[in-house]
């Protein structure tokens, strides 16, 4: 140090030496760096770069400052702050500093302890770690994209190696102490990247490959609910994921897992199998408790009436609850004798309590059939007896379908009037002909069957079978009188007085030349024909007008002769 450095420096600091209490060997000490000759050693100036890491020997410790010689040109003075540990500042104790600038300002070097501690611990670190070696390390701040670690020297930990799950905010993680692993080790750059997730993910599947080892089916556990899908709960066992599949949440039907569970609950699940090559545990909730359908044959006997609750509508039917985990389903077609039920709403309403009867049991699937109707007498159990075979009955019309038309005898019990049993006489194409929906009309009952629940009825049975007696009311031979209905391309149809239709072919109309048919006869029109010909089975009749014609000529020529002979 040169004289006026010297100088400037005493002055300066001569005012907190009288203020300090030193002791006797501190003031000797001192008085010694006062009045003693330091000699410029330049050639050790030269060969110090900055950067550096030198000995020194504290000489002096003021209120603020800790005087160190490094055997320069000059003293160094380093803020009191910069030792980490107050009990390695002694006077004449050795400690490292790092030259910073071989001369400041003020024309003294410039050193730091902080920035010596610093890089001796970045050596440490090249020198001792790697990358994929595990060192503790406390979090000291947050930065743009993560967090600031401490492990010696300052380590970045990104924000997506933090954890192995989603967080909300890094502040919960200032000021917190856990290993972190070293991913890269920049030494140009001086910086280190770490990451604590992969620590949690090695230990993951370590314990996971240890407890997958150790873990047995019917084994009970407690698992933190983790992700909730339409078809179960994904449960965290320490470190190894389990399915809770939503039919083994419970006994009775639940219609999704949230019902039970939710994100972040803690339950107590039994093991139901382990697959430890794929690392698959199944669970389950309801195998903790006792199976309500073990019981269930000898409690719910076939034919029993029971009494419920309806928890649940769907198209098919209506769910009813018997007890806590047994349900059964009432399907739309055991919901009512006298309905068609087609949507279960018609009938009952979620809430409901009902009564049912007990139709079957499929123990191993779960299944219960129940009915509604056969709580009630089933009209079709003595139908048989209240409409006997050729009873006469008058019946509303209920329907009209090509084949025929719906009627019912009463509520529940419908019949069917077939289109061929509407009219002995007719051909009746549609029903709609004849019969009009509303209409009550009397019918006969033609056939009962009680099985199938069908009922068929007759209109035309009210009334004899005209065909049957043809022959006898209108012979071969026979003259009849009728209307003409229709006139074809073929021939002329006559309505005779019995209601049979007779055919009159064009061959058949007259002996005497004609162009067209409406030159013998015309719709509305009355005629005389005799019958030529009957087919009973088909239910046909030809008559003709020109026989009938050509008979009445000749026997009127007859009498006429025999008038004139006077015979």
């Amino acid at each position: 140090m040169s004289t006026k450095q010297h100088s400037v420096w005493i002055q300066d600091e001569s005012k907190i030496l009288d203020e300090e209490n030193f002791s006797a060997s501190d003031r000797e000490l001192f008085n010694k760096f006062i009045k003693g000759s330091h000699a410029e050693d330049t050639t050790a100036v030269s060969t110090m770069v900055p950067g550096q890491i030198l000995k020194g020997r504290i000489v002096l410790v003021t209120k603020d400052f800790v005087i160190v010689d490094v055997g320069l040109k000059s003293e160094g003075l380093i803020p009191l702050g910069e030792f980490e540990d107050p009990n390695e500042i002694i006077i004449g104790g050795e400690v490292e500093v790092l030259l910073d600038q071989t001369e400041g300002d003020n024309g003294q070097i410039v050193v730091s302890r902080e920035k010596a501690i610093k890089q001796r611990r970045w050596e440490y670190i090249v020198n001792h770690c790697e990358e994929g070696s595990i060192v503790k390390g406390k979090v000291t701040r947050k930065v743009k994209g993560g967090l600031m670690v401490d492990i010696g020297v300052e380590a970045f930990l990104p924000g997506s190696q933090i954890d192995n799950k989603r967080i909300k905010t890094v502040d919960e993680f200032l000021d917190k102490v856990f290993e972190v692993k070293i991913l890269k080790i920049n030494i140009d750059r001086k910086n280190i990247v770490v990451s604590r997730r992969e620590i949690i993910e090695d230990e993951r599947v370590s314990k996971k490959a240890e407890m997958l080892d150790d873990i047995q089916p019917g084994d009970i556990r407690i698992g933190v609910v983790k992700n909730i899908t339409d078809f179960g709960a994904f449960l965290d066992l320490d470190g190894i994921d389990g399915l809770l599949h939503i039919t083994d949440m419970a006994w009775k039907r639940v219609r999704h897992p949230s019902e039970l569970v939710q994100l972040g609950d803690e339950v107590e699940v039994m093991i139901l199998s382990v697959d430890k090559d794929k690392g698959r545990v199944a669970l389950g909730l309801k195998q903790k408790d006792h199976n309500p359908w073990d019981e269930i044959e000898a409690k719910y006997p076939i034919g029993t009436r029971v009494r419920g609750k309806i928890v649940n509508l769907v198209p098919y039917g209506a769910f009813i609850e018997l007890e806590a985990g047994i349900e059964g389903l009432i399907h739309v077609s055991e919901m009512s004798w006298v309905k068609n039920v087609t949507d279960p709403s018609q009938v009952v309403n979620r809430g409901d309590e009902v009564e049912a009867i007990v139709l079957s049991i499929q123990k191993d699937e779960g299944k219960i059939s129940l009915g509604i109707k056969q709580t009630e007498e089933n009209p079709w159990d003595n139908v048989d007896e209240r409409y006997q075979v050729g009873k006469s009955v008058k019946v509303e019309i209920r329907n009209l379908t090509n084949y025929g038309a719906f009627v019912e005898l009463e509520p529940g019990v419908d019949g069917l009037i077939h289109i061929s049993d509407l009219s002995w006489i007719k051909k009746v194409s549609h029903p709609s002909e004849v019969l009009k929906k509303g209409d009550y009309v009397e019918a006969v009952i033609l056939s009962v069957d009680k099985e199938s629940k069908k009922i068929t009825l007759g209109v035309k049975q009210l009334t004899d079978n005209p065909w049957q007696s043809i022959e006898e009311t209108m012979p071969v031979g026979s003259v009849v009188r009728g209307k003409v209905t229709k006139i074809t391309a073929f021939g002329a149809f006559v309505e005779l007085a019995n209601g049979i239709e007779g055919l009159v072919h064009v061959s058949e109309l007259s002996d005497r030349p004609f162009n067209k048919i409406e030159d013998v006869v015309r719709v509305g029109s009355d005629v005389e024909a005799k019958v030529i010909k009957i087919d009973r089975e088909h239910k046909k009749i030809s008559l003709s007008i020109k026989e009938h014609e050509l008979g009445s000529t000749k026997t009127s020529r007859d009498a006429i002769v025999l008038d004139g002979k006077k015979r």
